[in-house]
Order: structure tokens, then sequence, then C-alpha cells
């Protein structure tokens, strides 16, 4: 865990569970090493509902090398990538620092922050990937010789300081969810002793002493020369950006059960060491805290994602595959993601398998990728759940209905959990059917509806229309319902929540699916992958430029790229038709 000992989030958390039901391992080490759990945004609808949790970082590192190390079949070297070994444009394998040389057919490049990595703390810069770490050479250089264009991102981190030196009884207290909710599908609850995280926040006082480093702050002086992430900034750049706001949010966490140190979450800054004490001093609770180490800003290089395919193997070389940050994104979870899809299709093309892709309107994952592929980036790119039009199919409690037997088919899902899952699924559909079929009398249900401050009814109702009421939910059901089994159903935790949200949303999930249906045929009109869009005159320049760039494989897919417009993939489609008619 490089930066924040935390997994999930908006959105993030979506990725987590879709990793999980495909087979991947971030949801168990999550589950595994957990300190505190939380789902966000529940007062709002089922759609943006986001598992989080809070880890153990030392726990984390060790239960993942952990699973690595006790892999099947599965060598592990540690050295650095110096050469990628390409000829006739196919991988031919890699040469390291330590002159090895190692062939290989497909090979998954996740470079994280560490290509020619350079962290910069006020006017002082050194070279590194991290924290301790040195950085990745090479690599950049290497990929460009072979026709790569590579850019240049920007992150950074807070300070961290020592739990003994903060007073917690001026903060605010934030504890776990209780009982707290699993990401994995394979854990039915957890098990670990929950902590609280502590809020504070920082305030004028604050702001005035940031300010005086700003002429200082990499960041303003110009020697940053990276794109950092809009939706995540530093504080200095909060405090710039929005200065009507006389305060902003510091959550402070620690980052494990035996260690006191503390991760100061928003206050991820470049600025002057002593600069960063000094405003650190001045927020309520902190006033007499130590700093353990200062925060700092990493400057890396990144591959634009318009030269990948859905696959995420490279347009230029066959056999490549990139994932993670060298694709322009930013978090663990967008790179888990692209990991898995990544090392699943470079199997896939080993073993002269069909390549895998996960579709807009199957996952999160989906639409990252494609978003990436289609709008590329100049930013690091962050998951949100308004970036999926489908998103109410798309929850965080759903994937493994969603993408739980793909993960099967590829040989990442035990055959107990698919039994497991279609003992769901009969289950979810036998309570629907009840509950769509089977009335009650007002005698029964008024009370539980006038309790509820819902309107009584006159006349015997279905049971499925008590359950669409605004404040009426399946517990709510379960304590009228008088047959047994149907009782139990509605009270189990994973079947309840498929039942009511299935119900409640009912017209809207069957819109959306119709919508999915029409598209479809956008997505299965494929064009020639080496398609000369110059035949075209009438496509817009910026139009013909953008589908020359980015080649993409379907009419569905070119409709997606920014700068492509309507008029452009009418156009695009008539010459199709008439070509296909020679």
């Amino acid at each position: 865990m490089s930066c924040n000992p935390a997994i999930g989030g908006t959105a993030k958390g979506h990725l987590v569970r879709e990793i999980d039901a495909l087979g991947g391992e971030m949801g168990k080490i999550a589950d595994a090493t957990g300190i505190q759990f939380k789902m966000l945004n529940t007062s709002k609808g089922p759609a943006v509902w986001s598992p989080r949790s809070q880890n153990d970082r030392e726990w984390y590192s060790k239960e993942a090398q952990r699973r690595v190390v006790h892999q099947n079949n599965l060598d592990v070297i540690e050295d650095s990538v110096a050469e990628i070994i390409v000829k006739l444009n196919t991988l031919k394998g890699i040469r390291t620092f330590l002159r090895h040389e190692i062939s290989c057919g497909a090979m998954v490049l996740c470079a994280g922050t560490f290509l020619n990595g350079l962290m910069h703390t006020g006017e002082k810069n050194r070279v590194g990937g991290r924290f301790g770490e040195a950085p990745a050479l090479g690599v950049t250089e290497s990929l460009r010789s072979l026709g790569f264009s590579s850019g240049r991102l920007k992150t950074g981190t807070p300070p961290r300081i020592d739990l003994n030196s903060i007073d917690l009884s001026k903060t605010e207290i934030q504890n776990s969810d209780n009982p707290p909710i699993p990401f994995s599908y394979h854990n039915e609850k957890i098990l670990n002793r929950l902590i609280p995280m502590y809020l504070t926040y920082t305030n004028p006082a604050t702001h005035n002493i940031l300010e005086k480093g700003f002429d200082r702050s990499p960041l303003f002086t110009g020697r940053i020369k990276g794109v950092g992430p809009r939706y995540c900034p530093s504080i200095e750049d909060k405090i710039f950006r929005f200065a009507d706001r006389d305060r902003h949010q510091i959550f402070l966490e620690p980052e494990g059960y035996d260690t006191n140190v503390v991760y100061v979450n928003g206050f991820s800054t470049s600025l002057p060491e002593e600069i960063q004490f000094e405003g650190i001093r001045s927020i309520v609770g902190l006033e007499n805290s130590k700093m353990i180490r200062p925060g700092y800003a990493v400057e890396y290089d990144y591959f634009p994602p318009h030269q990948l395919r859905h696959t995420l193997e490279t347009k230029i070389v066959a056999g490549l595959f990139l994932a993670g940050q060298i694709n322009g994104t930013s978090g663990y979870e967008e790179a888990a993601g692209q990991g898995l899809i990544a090392g699943i299709n470079a199997a896939l093309k080993i073993q002269k398998r069909n390549p895998f892709v996960v579709q807009r309107s199957e996952g999160y994952i989906g639409v990252m990728i494609d978003d990436l592929i289609n709008k590329s980036t100049d930013e690091p790119y962050r998951m949100f759940t308004s970036r999926a039009e489908y998103r109410l199919l798309l929850r965080q409690d759903n994937a493994d209905r969603r993408l739980m037997r793909a993960g099967f088919e590829l040989g990442l899902i035990a055959q107990e959990m698919i039994e497991r899952l279609d003992e769901k699924e009969n289950i979810v559909e036998e309570t629907i059917r009840y509950l769509q079929s089977t009335t009650i009398s007002p005698a029964k249900i008024n009370p539980l509806l006038e309790s509820k401050n819902e309107s009584p009814i006159l006349e015997n109702d279905l049971l499925s229309k008590i359950i669409r009421r605004t404040n009426i939910g399946v517990w709510d059901v379960a304590q009228v319902v008088e047959i047994e089994n149907i009782k139990t159903n509605l009270l189990r935790a994973d079947v309840g929540q498929q039942v009511e949200i299935d119900m409640k949303y009912e017209g809207y999930i069957r819109r959306q699916n119709e919508q999915i249906l029409r598209f479809a045929k956008f997505e299965e009109y494929i064009i020639p992958e080496h398609f000369d869009y110059t035949l075209i005159s009438s496509l817009s320049t910026e139009g013909k430029e953008k589908l020359h760039k980015i080649r993409p494989r379907s009419i569905g897919q070119a409709s997606r790229i920014s700068g492509v417009t309507n008029s452009d993939i009418s156009v695009l489609s008539i010459f199709l038709k008439q070509l296909e008619g020679r």
C-alpha cells in the first residue's frame, strides 16, 4: 500500500467487488487485514453505495506477499526491467539491470509511479518512485524507441504524524460500521478488531501559514511539469482554488494496530517541510503533533492509453500489456482492475484462446478501460459512478451476479462459488415470484404502513406493491409474511437486499436493459482493423484524426470517442454499408 492505507471508496469499491467476482485477490486481502469498514453514500440510492476499508498497512503487505509467494507454478524474481526485447513488432522478452534475459510471449508491465520517478518537497527534489525506493530507469526510453508516445503525470502524499502526539479529545470520532460488510463474496463476515478514525478541519490560520510557502511550492513555481489529479488535489491547490472556503476536512487514519503512524488524509502536499509542520500544528487537535515524515509530490512517466486495445495489449507490440498508473490512472483499485484484465488476456494469448473484455454494460472495469482508450487522458484518471451510463445495473452489491460466471469460465472462480451463486439466484427469483403473486389484507398491513408514515390500503394489495413504497423495506415485509421460508429468504442479507432493489427499481432497471439491447447492435458493427479513414472526405477533420489515432473496432466504440460527432458516425456507418455492398 504505497500511499493511503485504505481500499475502496466511491466507485472504487465497485471495482474491488468486480475484481473479487472475477477471481482477483484485492477484496480478500482487504477483508483479511481491515481495521475499519464503511459503506459510503447510504443516504443516496443503491447505485452509488460504495464499500471502503481502512487497512493495517504492514499486515496488508505481508498478506499480499504471502499469497503471491505461495501461488503454485509462479516464480518470483527481484530485479528491474531495463529493456524490452521486440522483433517484428512482437514481444520476445526482457533484459534486466542484472543483465539477465528472460524470454516470454506475453508480459504485463505495471510500473506504478516509478518510471523516471522524481519526488518533490518544497525546493528539494530527489529521484524515486516513492519514499525509500529507487525509480525505474530505461523502460520509458525502451518503449519510446519502439514508437510509443509518453507523457508526465503527478501525484502526491500527505505527511505522517505520531498518534501519541494528537489530542484525540478535540477530534470527531469516526467509528466503523458494525457489523462490517466484507468486500469478498468468499467471506460471510469480518472478525477483525475494529478501530476508529478521527476527523478534524483546517482553519483560516492553517491557510495563511500554507500560503507563506506558495512561492517555494514546486506546484506553483513550475518545477513540477506533470499534471496532477483534478479530483484529489493537494492542500495548497485546494486553498488556492477554493479561496472562499475557510476550512477543509482532515481525516486522521492510523496505519494499523501496532504502529503510531497516522496518515493525514486531505493534507497531500509538496510544500517545504517546515511549512507543512507549522500548518499541521495549526489544526485543532494537532497543536502538539510530531511529524514523522513530510508529504511530497511524485512525478512519473506514463503512456497515453489510446495506444492500447480493450484487452490492454498494446497496438504497437503484440504480447506487451500495460496496466495501472502507466496507463494514466490514479489509485490501487483502478490499477488492480486493469492488472486483472491484462493478466487474464496475457494468459489467454499464450493459450491461443479468445480474449476477454468486460463491456461498459457489464462492469465499471469495462467503463474504465473503454474511457481510457476512447478518451485517452492527460490527467490522472479516477473512477466515479457518474462515468457509468448504466450505473443502476452496475451496483456494488450485484457484482457476483454480473461477472462471477465469467470468472468461473476463465478458471479463476471455484465450482463451490458458482453453486452458491446459483442457489442465491434461485432464492431471489422464488421470493420475487411470491411477492408478485401474493396479496395482503388491510387489517394485516395497515398497522405497519401507519407506523412508517405510509398511507393505509383500503383493499387487498400485492406485497410487491407494498415493498415498492419509499419507507418500506424487506425487513418490514418479512414481519407480515406467513410462509416461513419466504420470511427466512427476506432476512438473508445477500438475498433480501437483491429482492428489495430489484423490486423498488424494476422500471428503471428494465429501461436500462432495453437501452443496452438497443446499443448492442452498434457494438457488433465491426470496423476493419486497418480501415483508411482518409477515404471518407465528409468526415470532420477532428473526427478523422481521432478515428485514425484510436482505430476503434466498432461503430459503438467510435461513437464514444471524444471529438467524433454524431454526424461523423452517420457518415462512417453509411460508408461502411456501401463498402459491404460492393
